[in-house]
């Protein structure tokens, strides 16, 4: 297992950015934790992908950049070829970005089977002709998510030359496989020979949990750029700030919840998006608090439920 805990002491501040996850890091989602909370110096959005050959217009809409304005915001595109990688990137670039991640991790099987996300690690081909993409867009900065490989982590290994050619910020490596998807624990051996042999700057990103998962990391490794942190900071999302933990909570959680009585329409809808803020709050609700949230059927009793916790005559 991979030790990663000890004490930064008085080191510089790493740089920080916040990992994106599907149906929880919304721009709403990015904005309350960028006011309340902080501490972060990029926010990745969740994956831009093409649906019936075209961006899907949900996605554009998380990246539109009024709703990000203010918030430091990279967005993130999964393509399996270099093709789908231009459009994208045309897409991305139209909504007025000049900034964007691609994203060669995800695990998922159905993104896998396609070629993408962690499905074209293998094809070094693929991964070449989109890094001559990148390098044909000289007004965008790129960087790439990845993980080890998708069966063997030698995968990364064979990638690295091409990684070294391309324009990017950083490379952002995970140290699982994409078969593993999040089980497991981290090969941290194979993320050191990565990191000696990657020519570009490394954030490591999984199973950060705590400032002193973070700490662990950069004193091990202490070249890297810095971290990507996503569930922890889910679970966590004051981890970084300094702030009492609840406060925190309290306040994110009316912004999101404003938002989504505002703009979804039904108790269904609305309460699908404010069980998703609650998910990985484990931390600070009992099991008794966090089951009669997650099972709440209407907003009526949603707000029974929230609120005793919430305080200060929970939500009106």
């Amino acid at each position: 297992m991979c030790a990663i805990r000890s004490d930064m002491g008085d080191k510089e501040k790493p740089f920080v950015a916040f990992a994106p996850l599907q149906g929880y890091t919304d721009c709403v989602y990015r904005r309350a934790h960028s006011e309340v909370a902080g501490g972060v110096d990029e926010y990745y959005t969740p994956f831009v992908r093409l649906e019936g050959g075209e961006p899907r217009r949900k996605d554009l809409r998380d990246i539109d950049s009024g709703r990000n304005d203010g918030v430091p915001t990279v967005p993130q595109v999964i393509a399996r070829d270099h093709e789908e990688f231009a459009r994208l990137c045309d897409a991305v670039q139209s909504a007025g970005w000049r900034r964007v991640d691609l994203n060669m991790g995800c695990p998922f099987p159905m993104q896998v089977k396609a070629g993408r996300g962690s499905g074209l690690l293998a094809d070094e081909e693929r991964v070449a002709a989109i890094g001559e993409e990148m390098r044909q867009r000289r007004d965008v900065r790129f960087s790439v998510k990845m993980r080890l490989g998708q069966e063997d982590a030698e995968e990364c290994m064979r990638l690295v030359p091409i990684l070294n050619e391309m324009p990017l910020e950083h490379v952002t490596m995970h140290p699982r496989l994409g078969k593993q998807q999040y089980k497991g624990v981290p090969d941290c051996e194979a993320f050191g020979r990565f990191v000696e042999a990657c020519g570009q700057r490394v954030v490591y990103n999984g199973d950060l949990l705590s400032e002193e998962d973070v700490a662990g990391v950069m004193q091990r490794w202490p070249m890297l750029k810095g971290v990507m942190i996503g569930r922890g900071l889910l679970a966590r999302p004051w981890m970084l700030c300094g702030k009492e933990p609840q406060e925190v909570v309290r306040e994110m959680h009316t912004r999101v919840y404003e938002h989504a009585c505002t703009v979804l329409q039904g108790d269904s809808q609305i309460l699908a998006r404010l069980h998703a803020f609650w998910e990985y709050q484990t931390v600070l609700l009992d099991r008794k608090q966090y089951k009669a949230i997650m099972k709440s059927g209407s907003l009526r009793k949603y707000k029974e439920a929230v609120a005793g916790w919430l305080g200060r005559g929970g939500l009106g």
